[in-house]
C-alpha cells in the first residue's frame, strides 16, 4: 500500500483544520512516501518559508529508522552519538522530535510519513494524528 495523492491532501487539509481548532500558530505539513519521497506539502499563510525543512525533517527521519518523532527524541536524549551519527549519514535531515509521525498499513508495514511544524512538537502531532485519521491510516506517534 502507498499513500495516494488524494489521501496525502486530506491528512494536509485535515491537519491544517486541525490546527485552526486548536489556534495553533501557522502550520506547515508534509507528507512522504515510505521511500522517503514528498507526496504533498502545503505551508500556510504566515508560516515562515524555513517551515518546509523542518516539517521534511521529522518526518524524512520517521520514515528513514522506522522510528516516530517521540522514540527518535528519547534515543537522542538517551544516545545523543547515534542520532548524530544518523544525522551525518542523511546529511542533516533528520529533525527528532514529536511531530514525525509514522503512517503504517494494517500489517504494520510502513507506508510513508507525515512530518508538522509550526507550533510546540506536541501540537504538531496532534494535527497530524488528525489529518491520518481522517484519512482512513493508522499513525505512530
Amino acid at each position: 500500500m502507498a499513500v495516494s495523492l488524494r489521501k496525502a491532501r486530506t491528512i494536509i487539509r485535515k491537519a491544517l483544520e486541525k490546527g485552526r481548532e486548536m489556534e495553533l500558530k501557522p502550520l506547515s505539513v508534509v507528507v512522504l512516501d515510505a521511500g522517503g519521497h514528498v507526496q504533498a506539502f502545503e505551508r500556510e499563510d504566515g508560516a515562515s518559508p524555513g517551515r518546509f525543512g523542518i516539517a521534511h525533517g521529522k518526518a524524512y527521519g520517521a520514515v528513514m529508522l522506522g522510528l516516530a518523532g517521540t522514540a527518535q527524541m528519547k534515543r537522542a536524549e538517551d544516545q545523543a552519538y547515534f542520532m548524530a551519527a544518523v544525522n551525518g549519514v542523511f546529511g542533516g535531515q533528520v529533525v527528532p522530535v514529536p511531530g514525525g509521525v509514522l503512517l503504517r498499513d494494517k500489517k504494520g508495514a510502513v507506508i510513508g510519513a507525515v512530518g508538522v511544524t509550526g507550533d510546540s512538537s506536541d501540537n504538531d502531532a496532534k494535527a497530524a494524528m488528525a489529518g491520518i485519521e481522517a484519512a482512513g491510516l493508522i499513525g505512530e506517534i
